[in-house]
Order: C-alpha cells, then structure tokens, then sequence
C-alpha cells in the first residue's frame, strides 16, 4: 500500500462551494468553464473566452482559485459585451437606447420579459402569439405543440362502461 493520498481526496479547507458573481451562486465544485455556463447568458464558448482573457485554467475547479484570480473572472464577466463583435451579443439594437448589449443573470430574463411585454402591449404578431401561447417562431402547429392533452380512444374507460352495462344487463 502507498502511502501517498490520492489527489481526488485533497484537503477541502481552502474549497469554496459557492462563489458569487453579480447576484448569481455558481457552483464552486465545478470547473471554470462549466461553473460560468451556469449562468444565464454564459454559454460554453462565452465560459471558454472569459476564462482566456482572465488568464485562467479554464480546466481548474472554481473554488480552489485564489480571490485574485475570481476577481479576474468577475471583471472578465462584467467588461465582456466592450470587447466582443456586435454579432455575438445577445441582445442588439435595444428598443430605447438603440445599443447592443450583452446581459447576463438576471439582467437578461428581467430584459427579455420586458421585450415580450412591449410586443403584447403592441399587439404585434409575435405579441398576439405570446398572448394565446402558441408558437411564435414560425414552427409548424399543425401536429406538434399541442397543450390539451391525449386526442384518442381510452381503453381504460370504454371496458368501465362494458363491464357497468354487462352488470346492468344480468339483473
């Protein structure tokens, strides 16, 4: 037997289970890149280039970096719609402001509700669908997406009623 410890079993003082950006808790357990594709509006190529430009291991789990280096992330996070091509926002040409922008955590489902409010408060076509629930993209509604439940025979249900008349009818 050895009696070195494997590395798996490494002492968890220094681990943070939890580290905070913005107003989001990702997962400390995790790795660099994984943690940060928890976070809306973070996709895995988002983590990856984030974790580049912080200067990161994108491979080394989250709570075990140092504060220096999580303040690194957390500036890369907030300082990443500056350095990016306006095609990979996600959210271009805002309705008031005309700017592009890239939301993240809460910011993005808080901006994202606004815009489907407005297009209902409009009335446009993507409104009127987001109002009725159907599909707004354009899919196909004809066979798919619909909400009220099985349409056919219930087996169950016409051997009730067989089994109730066969009763009936022996008395």
């Amino acid at each position: 037997m050895s009696t070195e410890q494997p590395q798996d079993e490494e002492d968890d003082d220094d681990l943070r289970y939890f580290v905070r950006i913005g107003q989001t808790d990702l997962d400390g357990t995790k790795t660099v890149e994984r943690s940060l594709s928890e976070m809306n509006g973070i996709g895995r190529r988002t983590a990856r280039i984030i974790a580049d430009k912080a200067d990161i291991d994108r491979m080394a789990t989250f709570g075990r970096l140092e504060d220096e280096e999580i303040e690194r992330v957390v500036e890369a996070v907030e300082t990443y719609a500056d350095e990016i091509p306006e095609w990979l926002a996600n959210h271009r040409n805002g309705y008031f402001s005309g700017e592009t922008t890239h939301e993240t955590g809460n910011d993005l489902q808080m901006t994202r509700r606004q815009d489907i409010n407005r297009m209902k408060m409009i009335d446009s076509y993507k409104g009127a669908r987001h109002k009725r629930g159907q599909k707004v993209r354009g899919q196909r509604t004809k066979s798919t997406g619909r909400t009220e439940g099985t349409i056919g025979v219930n087996v169950e249900e016409i051997k009730e009623e067989q089994a109730a008349e066969e009763e009936a009818g022996e008395e």
